[in-house]
């Protein structure tokens, strides 16, 4: 692959999050061959002079329904990053093309249906052609897929094995999320009323691990007191597609974590007792994926709102002796968007610049946790701690 053009194509620069990864990779890494792609020139044009870019930044236009031009993009590329959604409507052909042309290839992916659906089909291909294929590059899921990682290592180190169970837990986030979330979420959902396989996969903890079954999993479905925490805990929307790829990098790196790991996540209400109790169950009732208001695709929170969000989850690691170990991420931005787009960038430099290993369809965990860890805290606003 020495002889392509570009380092890095960002495929959707036209796009809400696209644009945020185009604006990210003109202003911290002006020394790298990369090219902006989409479907409008013109749109293009208009966003490579907002964002300040190089005026000679390539501009390559392809249509995510014509496999000859995305071919002929993958091929000009060591890696593709793209953020064009839902991936259930748009996604494959992007996908097989960079299975074709082995070109690495990263997305914000947190459609479980879909990623089943492509494990089953390029897996095998994508090994042959040497392409990685990394999901769930944003905030689902890298920071609960390294931060489970991260407190394995500290169990693995401190007591010699890793924890059986381990407990994630959102204490706190503030940030919205965009048009292209909102399509993402109700694509999934009209895919999963159609399609009972679909909504099977949705259900099933290990549908990312074929051929592995695991324990019965917690289901976090239900608010419940968490004494790990100290309070009340209540559903996380984004756990559906999180737990699942937590348990493919266990799977991937030959279970680390052991054949018999258990996760979950939740979200930790505020106040104690029943106050505790009384949020928790009002945060159980919020589905925002059940309007049919939701913002339309371009649109998300404005810079103001992306740099003031911030997050901070919790890793819990509980030994079988009743030790316990705690590790925390942190994030300095809004989850979805002013993080997620940092996130995705390094995770598509990690690719080019870090990490080598054999094609295939990964998790960022699998395939890269401490060179993505380190580049995540170097470069990214996040943080990795052992409390």
């Amino acid at each position: 692959m020495a002889d392509r053009e570009f380092d890095i194509i960002v495929y959707g620069a036209t796009g809400f999050t696209g644009r945020l990864v185009a604006e990210y990779l003109a202003a911290q890494y002006p020394q790298i061959k990369w090219a902006m792609a989409g479907r409008s020139l013109t749109k293009l044009e208009q966003v490579c002079n907002a964002i300040g870019a190089a005026p000679d930044t390539a501009l390559v236009t392809a249509n995510a329904d014509d496999p000859a031009a995305l071919k002929a993009l993958t091929a000009r590329a060591h890696v593709v990053i793209t953020t064009v959604g839902p991936y259930t409507l748009y996604g494959e052909p992007l996908l097989a093309a960079c299975v074709e042309t082995g070109t690495a290839y990263v997305d914000l992916c947190g459609e479980p249906n879909f990623m089943h659906a492509m494990i089953a089909k390029y897996q095998d291909a994508a090994k042959a052609s040497g392409a990685r294929i990394v999901f769930s590059c944003g905030f689902d899921s890298i920071p609960f897929d390294l931060g489970v990682w991260t407190v394995q290592q500290e169990a693995i180190r401190r007591f010699g094995k890793p924890a059986p169970r381990v407990k994630g837990r959102v204490r706190s986030m503030k940030g919205t999320f965009s048009g292209g979330t909102f399509a993402s979420g109700k694509a999934t959902a009209m895919a999963a009323a159609k399609d009972p396989a679909v909504l099977k996969a949705l259900l099933d903890p290990f549908a990312l691990t074929p051929g592995f079954e695991g324990p019965s999993q917690p289901k976090g479905v239900l608010p419940e007191y968490d004494e790990a925490v100290g309070g009340w805990v209540a559903p996380f929307m984004m756990a559906v597609i999180n737990t699942k790829n937590v348990h493919r990098t266990n799977f991937l790196a030959g279970h680390p974590y052991g054949e018999d790991f258990r996760y979950d996540e939740m979200m930790v209400a505020p106040g104690l007792g029943d106050i505790g109790k009384a949020a928790a169950e009002a945060i159980a009732k919020i589905n925002p994926m059940q309007s049919d208001k939701g913002p339309a695709p371009g649109e998300g929170p404005s810079k103001e709102e992306r740099e003031t969000g911030h997050y901070d989850i919790a890793f819990i690691a509980e030994m079988p002796g009743g030790e316990r170990i705690t590790a925390s991420v942190k994030g300095d931005r809004d989850p979805g968007y002013g993080s997620t787009s940092k996130m995705i960038s390094e995770a598509a430099l990690c690719l080019l610049r870090d990490v080598r290993g054999e094609g295939g369809i990964w998790t960022p965990g699998a395939l890269m946790a401490e060179p993505l860890k380190t580049r995540l805290q170097e470069r990214a606003g996040l943080t990795f701690a052992i409390e």
